[in-house]
């Protein structure tokens, strides 16, 4: 493992690098207000055995990368997704696998338009198209569901207050139909905590939802890259209709619908998600 510090313009990134160098590089681009460490360790040490020299990065204004204090935060998905291309920049990497997760999925398709020659294959998981289409109606509960995560959103009062309260939040994302492991999402923010240093929650992403993405589904459907739509039949914020609007708007993309999978990465997918991730690697060295 080699830890780097990436500077992206005034911005210092923290990034890691697992594996053999000589194996294919796989970028991991990880959702909003998430750093690193929400890589289940267990998921990424499947993906390195399975033959990927794997690098992972913090986001700005997470772990331990640059945080700017809260509300002044002025960059957008633009700036993230050049942020992913220094940090390839800054491993010696001229194109890469990558797979993004939730908001990691939007930058990856932004990747995808804006810096093809970077990318060898794109996973899209758990997320949506740039333009958020979808081709089912919302679920009756969504409403309700919503204002169960909202409520969610309030930080601890200390670390273990904080610690049940990102349990009781994953316990919403994670769907009704997978047993529910609350001691194995302890851990994974137990290391989220340790990591950063800190129990206060990362928020500077959060005005990113209100922010025009700069580009749209035309963008998409002219993207070559060869795609894996990774969707979650029980998500909470991308039904399955959103991942087949996703896939639908790509040329050369495959859509795998997970039964049972919410907004999350639990133990009882790592298996599954990393063996066709690893499938869609080696089908396009």
């Amino acid at each position: 493992m080699a830890e780097r510090v990436v500077r992206a313009g005034d911005v210092r990134l923290w990034s890691e690098d697992l594996g053999d160098p000589a194996d294919p590089p796989l970028l991991l681009v990880m959702g909003a207000n998430a750093s690193a460490a929400a890589w289940p360790d267990a998921f990424v040490e499947l993906l390195v055995r399975g033959g990927c020299r794997v690098v992972r990065y913090d986001h700005r204004d997470t772990g331990r990368s640059t945080a700017v204090p809260a509300g002044e935060a002025d960059y957008d998905l633009g700036d993230l997704t050049r942020d992913a291309v220094a940090v390839l920049d800054a491993h010696d990497i001229g194109r890469a696998h990558v797979v993004g997760l939730s908001m990691g999925g939007l930058i990856g398709q932004l990747l995808a338009v804006d810096h093809p020659d970077r990318l060898r294959t794109l996973t899209l998981a758990l997320t949506g198209a740039l333009d958020m289409g979808s081709t089912e109606e919302p679920r009756s509960d969504q409403g309700e569901r919503l204002e169960r995560l909202i409520a969610l959103t309030e930080p601890g009062a200390d670390e273990e207050a904080e610690l049940t309260r990102r349990v009781a939040l994953w316990r919403e994302l994670h769907g009704d139909v997978l047993p529910f492991d609350a001691a194995e999402y302890r851990r994974l923010e137990e290391g989220v905590i340790a990591h950063a240093g800190t129990s206060t929650p990362s928020t500077g992403h959060v005005r990113l939802g209100a922010v025009a993405v700069p580009r749209d589904g035309d963008d998409l459907r002219r993207v070559t890259t060869p795609t894996l739509v990774v969707q979650g039949t029980e998500d909470p914020f991308y039904p399955p209709g959103f991942g087949r609007h996703l896939a639908g708007l790509l040329p050369d993309a495959r859509l795998l619908e997970v039964p049972g999978l919410g907004h999350s990465l639990p133990a009882a997918v790592h298996r599954l998600v990393a063996d066709e991730i690893l499938a869609h690697v080696r089908s396009h060295p």
